[in-house]
């Protein structure tokens, strides 16, 4: 597979990406509530999936933070 970046795709090979990323079988559209992550905003060109992958980490708690090792949202990964 090639880049995903937004600059080197276009619209409908995003729309495929996060389709078959996330397993659209039920065709629920690109907002995909249940992720947390308005996938549309990378379908639209507007943000990488790694901006929304990362803004969407940094507002998860973690259910047992003595067990996980990670970096803050704001220690600039």
């Amino acid at each position: 597979m090639g880049s995903i970046l937004i600059k080197d795709t276009t619209k409908e090979e995003r729309a495929k990406i996060v389709a078959e990323a996330l397993g659209d079988d039920y065709e629920l559209g690109c907002g995909y509530e249940s992720t947390g992550i308005d996938y549309q905003l990378y379908i639209d060109g507007k943000k990488e999936l790694r901006e929304l992958n990362m803004e969407a980490n940094c507002g998860f708690e973690v259910a047992f933070p003595d067990d996980v090792s990670r970096p803050s949202c704001t220690s600039g990964m």
